[in-house]
């Protein structure tokens, strides 16, 4: 699989570690920096991320800073891009499964280095479900162009 991966000084060090073990596990990784723990911004490395994986120069992203919310704020600017935040086996195999999310943002100050490789894992390897939760992703995407008629709030109830 081919992942884009980025951090900000607080995930360079987990970063490091993920891109190591990601190349071993036989990934195409792009390493988008940061390379030192010199200060810098979360959204540069957010937007490279986000835009490789926008254009399918990517499958997946992963991007580390201190929280993981700053990074999925940023990256979700960019069309076509679904971030989240993990923070449990379950919320990450959920964001996939049902929100066919295509970049995972992680916390460094708040995510062991053994978490976070577990959740990695999780991201790659679970499949989107579709069905139902297609048309919810779809609404979901519909935001970024504000399509009329496909926007939360336009549709009718499902049951």
């Amino acid at each position: 699989m081919k992942i884009a991966i980025g951090a900000d000084h607080a995930g360079y060090p987990m970063k490091n570690e993920m891109v190591a073990r990601l190349r071993g596990l036989g990934h195409e990784v792009a390493d988008v920096g940061t390379f030192s723990s010199d200060s810098t911004d979360y959204p540069d490395y957010a937007a490279q991320v986000a835009r490789r994986v926008a254009r399918g120069e990517s499958d997946r992203g992963i991007l580390v800073c201190s929280t993981g919310i700053g990074m999925s704020i940023a990256a979700n600017k960019v069309d076509g891009v679904r971030a989240a935040v993990g923070s449990s086996d379950e919320e990450v195999r959920l964001a996939r499964t049902h929100n066919n999310v295509n970049v995972l943002t992680l916390g460094a100050n708040f995510t062991s280095l053994d978490a976070a490789n577990r959740w990695v894992d999780i991201f790659l390897e679970s499949p989107f479900e579709g069905g139902r939760h297609e048309r919810r992703v779809t609404k979901m995407m519909a935001l970024e162009s504000d399509t009329p008629g496909s926007a939360p709030g336009d549709a009718t109830p499902h049951r």
